[in-house]
């Protein structure tokens, strides 16, 4: 990888010259802010702001570049009825010309104090990304403070101060890692803090509430699971899934030796109408799954690695960050670079601790990994034009791209992160001959005294140094190779050096995350993703399917002459493999159909794992192992009664 370093855009520094050469603004204001989500029912947050200023011009910035979602997702075009005022009078404001998210006010003389208030929207239906997105229903609200706030042009985040309150609807309770000072009623005031510690500390509130402690014994943090769900036998949580994340919590402390954090809060969301995600805080996570998730049969294989990988992201993309990522403030845009540690570190431990903590079994994680190799193997031809390193780069502007994403490619640095980082695992243990681990990587790391929330950014060169202290290799030149090769290969060395090796056969795999449920994902056969309407959300370039037509946006109405259904494309391509006629599908597209003919005779292919014979098992009996005594689920006679008050009537 070439790391390449640019200046901060002209623009940028005229702002930052602007508000820091001028003895207009106070050194360190403390603002006054209070979000009111009375309305949050309606979808409608109000924010009311007091800003110390001295007269003169004054720019303001709202949130541009939120942390953890790489790009410039805030959501300024929810914020309405903006209006600054002082001693009761309107001052006009003006926006940039060059940047929505700045606004310009002059300060009259003999004003000391700014007023201003505005209504942050929240969208309709589950639209949006992160934080942008949908994020209040009839009883519940999300709030990330970064929605509903202005600050000071040019001064660092973590040196403006911010005192803020919440309101609350009437009856609702809350879950945040923010310290309380003090409550009267639904009206909660919190603790003074710095910019970047209120954006990195969101609360979510709601008429059905949950608190449970998930601090595994001996260890002296709290950790909790703050639950809000739009009813209250969503709130339910089975002995399995509370007992693994005391596992979660406890195979952390002794992965990285450390927690750099006063407690914790996995803050989790449970509904159908809000967007659905995982995005990561330092002392918390904010995380939003459907709303009988809990309750449901696969409960822990849902949660498991959402909350393992957001929980990990507090040692890396937090606390070690890289130093392209950190910084000073929220319009300073970000360079992505080095993403694939980023974010495909916290993949690969992510799921490794889900695993090593009984929330997956190992055959999920088998699976797992199974569907990694081949999908960015055969599954994935836009490798041969696309590098991973570019797929980093490039997250800022082409995020969240639907369909042909086996050509074009997505943010595959999360799951290539995981084979990538399963092949250092392995070249740790060969180079020092099994008396280190990746998880001593870590301690190195990740390690060091709690000294509270911190951010100790990081560049590729001290990565690579870390490493050979652990193991003595030539990391850089294997590192380049995996983010510059536009191989067709996925880089599988890793898994094969573990033991293990991908094979394709007719039965079916079950995803432990399923991508979609109930439609056809056939895309190491026909080259098909298909969704249970027949909408065609994936045709893999050049495979059987998109040469006879198929190709996504597209809609399957028949197969083989008959009505679809994904029973019937299943058994049609299933049925492939001892028929020479093609498969025909009839296909819609916008106002015209057409028949595609199939030409594919293989039959039904899964990717799984299958041992390599003669070889030393390294996966399952090192990565996936366990570190700690694990926690069982041992439910009391009392209980059923015990976990069904879920009415969150007490915090």
């Amino acid at each position: 990888m070439i790391r390449r370093r640019y200046p901060l855009s002209l623009f940028l520094v005229v702002l930052f010259l602007l508000a820091t050469a001028t003895s207009l603004i106070l050194a360190s204001p403390t603002i006054q802010l209070t979000v009111d989500t009375t309305q949050a029912p309606e979808r409608i947050i109000r924010t009311h702001e007091i800003i110390p200023v001295k007269s003169g011009p004054l720019t303001l910035f709202y949130p541009k570049w939120i942390p953890g979602e790489h790009e410039p997702s805030g959501p300024i075009a929810n914020v309405a009825g903006l209006k600054f005022t002082a001693h009761g009078k309107n001052i006009p404001w003006n926006r940039d010309l060059l940047d929505v998210f700045t606004f310009h006010v002059e300060v009259p003389e003999g004003v000391s104090t700014l007023d201003i208030e505005f209504q942050y929207l929240e969208p309709g239906g589950r639209g949006g990304q992160y934080t942008s997105g949908t994020s209040a229903t009839h009883n519940l609200v999300d709030l990330s403070w970064n929605q509903n706030l202005l600050y000071l042009a040019g001064v660092p985040a973590q040196d403006q101060m911010f005192h803020a309150t919440l309101v609350l609807p009437a009856g609702w309770k809350f879950g945040t890692a923010l310290p309380v000072e003090n409550q009267t009623g639904s009206r909660i005031t919190f603790q003074s803090v710095e910019l970047n510690r209120l954006v990195d500390s969101p609360v979510i509130a709601g008429k059905f509430y949950r608190a449970i402690d998930i601090t595994p014994p001996g260890e002296s943090i709290h950790h909790e699971i703050d639950l809000v769900a739009d009813s209250a036998e969503a709130l339910e949580m089975t002995p399995q899934v509370e007992d693994g994340l005391k596992n979660l919590v406890a195979e952390t402390g002794k992965l990285f030796g450390a927690r750099h954090y006063r407690d914790y809060h996995f803050l989790l969301t449970l509904s159908d109408f809000v967007a659905h995600f995982g995005l990561e805080h330092h002392e918390s996570n904010d995380s939003r799954v459907g709303e009988r998730t809990l309750i449901g049969p696969n409960a822990s294989r849902q949660v498991g690695p959402l909350l393992a990988h957001e929980f990990t992201h507090s040692w890396n993309g937090k606390f070690r960050r890289p130093a392209d990522l950190s910084t000073p403030y929220y319009e300073v845009p970000e360079k992505t670079d080095m993403l694939w540690v980023y974010e495909g570190f916290t993949d690969f431990f992510g799921n490794v601790l889900a695993a090593r903590s009984g929330l997956w079994t190992e055959e999920d994680y088998h699976r797992y990994i199974a569907g990694v190799a081949a999908s960015l193997g055969p599954g994935r031809p836009g490798r041969t034009w696309r590098a991973l390193q570019d797929t980093d780069v490039a997250v800022p502007g082409m995020f969240g791209q639907g369909g042909w994403m086996n050509w074009r490619r997505g943010t595959d640095y999360y799951p290539e992160g995981d084979l990538i980082w399963l092949q250092a695992a392995t070249i740790i243990d060969r180079v020092t001959h099994g008396q280190k681990s990746i998880d001593d990587f870590c301690k190195l790391f990740y390690g060091g005294p709690n000294e509270g929330p911190q951010l100790k950014p990081y560049t590729f060169e001290q990565l690579v140094e870390t490493l050979n202290q652990v193991a003595p290799y030539d990391w850089a030149k294997l590192l380049h190779e995996r983010l510059d090769s536009t191989a067709p290969e996925a880089p599988i060395e890793g898994l094969e050096a573990s033991g293990w090796k991908v094979i394709y056969n007719d039965k079916p795999t079950e995803e432990p995350r399923p991508r979609i449920t109930g439609g056809v994902i056939e895309p190491y056969s026909i080259g098909l993703t298909v969704s249970p309407a027949g909408d065609v959300i994936d045709s893999t370039w050049d495979g059987p399917a998109f040469n006879g037509g198929v190709t996504p946006g597209m809609k399957i109405l028949g197969v083989n002459g008959r009505l679809y259904n994904p029973d019937r494309l299943k058994l049609a391509i299933k049925e492939s493999a001892k028929s020479a006629k093609p498969i025909e599908l009839l296909v819609g597209d916008n106002s015209d159909y057409k028949i595609c003919t199939v030409n594919y005779h293989g039959g039904e292919r899964y990717p799984h794992l299958e041992r390599i014979e003669g070889t030393p098992e390294y996966l399952d009996s090192n990565v996936l192992k366990a570190r700690v005594p694990h926690i069982e689920a041992k439910p009391s006679p009392g209980d059923k009664e015990k976990r069904s008050r879920v009415t969150g009537t007490e915090k």
